[in-house]
């Protein structure tokens, strides 16, 4: 998984507004954006120990007598997306009823959408590792991000089918559908979860295992789709979560820790 974090230095813009994508149009913003302009001095990049300090305000960050770090949920972390999932809510709730017959669905991303990285990127100093991402991931059960599983339960009450898609490997199955179930989220089974499979990758991807982000996540919400869902929303903490189609309205995921193209 390529990113561009605070721990390898990349300039990064963090926007803390809502954000709402309608058929393309982006409203607001809530990720670190990737800088692709030189600075001429040191006066232009961002201190790094001073964006770290940013985002741990903004998280609220508290630690446990583990010396774990959680985000809190008066933090305004929490509101902005207490704020998103009121919007969502709200469409959703709209649209239960709209075109009787098609079966509906809305698709969530994984990491910082559904489930909070928050501790491993302190703990690596914003430095993803494929080893000690996978060895979280297999003995540490990370929180839901604030509400989402609430918001995807009520979803399910309400008729949609709830896909989850995820640029993890699929190494990671059992784990990832573990921790979502442990925090409450809607069953996660091999129907319902998708993850990536660069070694043996499915055939309704023609980029195979050369697949972008977008490509792949793209490709599979169109997979959904064949198979007779009506993506009514996406959610995602990335662009690259969102870009591509094949869903309806999309909501961005506030996420100033990291950057996937």
């Amino acid at each position: 998984m390529l990113r561009k974090t605070l721990g390898n230095r990349s300039k990064t813009l963090a926007t803390l507004a809502v954000g709402v994508v309608v058929g393309g149009a982006v409203a607001g913003g809530g990720l670190a954006v990737a800088d692709t302009k030189a600075p001429r001095s040191d006066r232009q990049i961002t201190n790094m120990t001073d964006e770290v300090n940013d985002i741990k305000a903004y998280y609220g960050d508290t630690v446990d007598a583990q010396g774990e770090h959680w985000a809190s949920p008066t933090s305004n972390y929490a509101k902005q997306v207490a704020g998103i999932e009121k919007d969502a809510k709200q469409y959703l709730q709209g649209r239960a009823h709209h075109d009787k017959g098609k079966k509906k669905a809305i698709v969530l991303d994984v990491d910082d959408t559904s489930l909070s990285t928050y501790n491993y990127e302190l703990e690596t100093t914003f430095v993803y590792n494929p080893t000690s991402n996978a060895q979280y991931i297999a003995t540490k059960t990370m929180p839901a991000v604030f509400g989402m599983n609430t918001l995807a339960k009520w979803a399910e009450q309400q008729g949609y089918t709830v896909f989850f898609v995820t640029g993890r490997p699929e190494a990671q199955r059992t784990y990832t559908a573990a921790n979502l179930a442990a925090v409450g989220f809607p069953t996660a089974d091999a129907s319902h979860l998708y993850l990536k499979n660069k070694e043996n990758p499915p055939a309704y991807l023609p980029c195979g295992k050369t697949c972008t982000t977008v490509e792949y996540k793209s490709g599979t919400r169109a997979h959904i789709e064949s198979l007779g869902y009506q993506i009514v929303a996406n959610f995602g903490d990335q662009y690259s979560d969102l870009s591509g189609g094949h869903s309806g309205k999309t909501y961005k995921i506030p996420n100033p820790m990291y950057y996937l193209p």
